[in-house]
């Protein structure tokens, strides 16, 4: 089918982002290929896509093989990233607290992927569109929950790492992978919403540092102070516990900011 538009969106680690507009709708299509430090991204498109049709159970996501990599093409999301929809909150002098209806429907979510038996793996803030009507957590190909096509999958070796959990990096540290937990994605939901609120990261590191830099970083330093304000900004500190089993689960974190409200 030929496309009535197309528009590159992403461009960057081994993959492509493009939205493109036909005849029977938009669509985000995705094609993966080999970057430099990882193979993994290469079967990434593929991946997402077998997740997705597990948990839409649709038939307009659709995904194949190309000569550098994987494809996908899955319906487009209208709407803005948490990050943007934040960057007010950013400015220098204002003062205003985020609004918690917005980190409301986050978190909701992130609960409505862990209800259906999956953890994201890759929670951060470009990954919440934000749109008319409700938010959506876009970018599963690194998920775990169910069963994975095995000539598309790989193993977990963490994820930006701007978001990580301290026991996720700890694990990539010492065997180069670890397992992606529900209270991993809640302590990269905290640390996405104080980014996205302060423009500062967790845990301080040079812009420059190597990955194993950062990683050692976050294994080995507390947090930044949690400077947002109130209410968010002590669930956010629950939810940033060093210890996995000190922080509140997605659907307690929904019901937080549903009490704050």
């Amino acid at each position: 089918m030929q496309p009535l538009s197309k528009r590159l969106v992403v461009n960057r680690r081994g993959s492509t982002v493009w939205d493109v507009r036909t005849p029977v709708g938009r669509f985000a299509v995705k094609l993966g290929y080999r970057s430099q430090s990882h193979a993994w991204t290469a079967l990434a498109p593929a991946r997402e896509a077998a997740i997705l049709r597990q948990l839409n159970g649709t038939d307009d996501i659709h995904c194949g093989e190309w000569e550098e990599g994987t494809w996908s093409a899955q319906p487009w999301w209208e709407g803005q990233s948490l990050f943007e929809v934040w960057e007010p909150h950013r400015r220098s002098g204002v003062s205003t607290a985020p609004n918690l209806a917005e980190a409301l429907s986050c978190a909701t979510a992130l609960a409505d992927l862990h209800a259906a038996g999956w953890v994201h793996g890759d929670v951060q803030p470009n990954h919440f569109v934000m749109g008319p009507t409700r938010t959506a957590l876009i970018d599963l190909a690194l998920a775990q929950g169910g069963d994975v096509p095995q000539n598309y999958d790989f193993s977990y070796r963490g994820c930006l790492v701007h978001y990580e959990a301290p026991e996720i990096s700890r694990s990539i540290l010492e065997t180069g992978i670890a397992a992606p937990t529900a209270r991993a994605d809640v302590y990269a939901l905290g640390a996405s919403f104080f980014i996205s609120a302060t423009g500062r990261r967790h845990v301080p590191y040079p812009d420059d540092a190597s990955r194993e830099e950062q990683r050692r970083a976050i294994v080995d330093s507390p947090h930044r102070p949690i400077t947002v304000r109130s209410p968010l900004g002590p669930l956010i500190e629950q939810m940033m516990s060093r210890d996995p089993a000190d922080r509140p689960t997605a659907l307690e974190v929904c019901g937080a900011l549903r009490n704050s409200s």
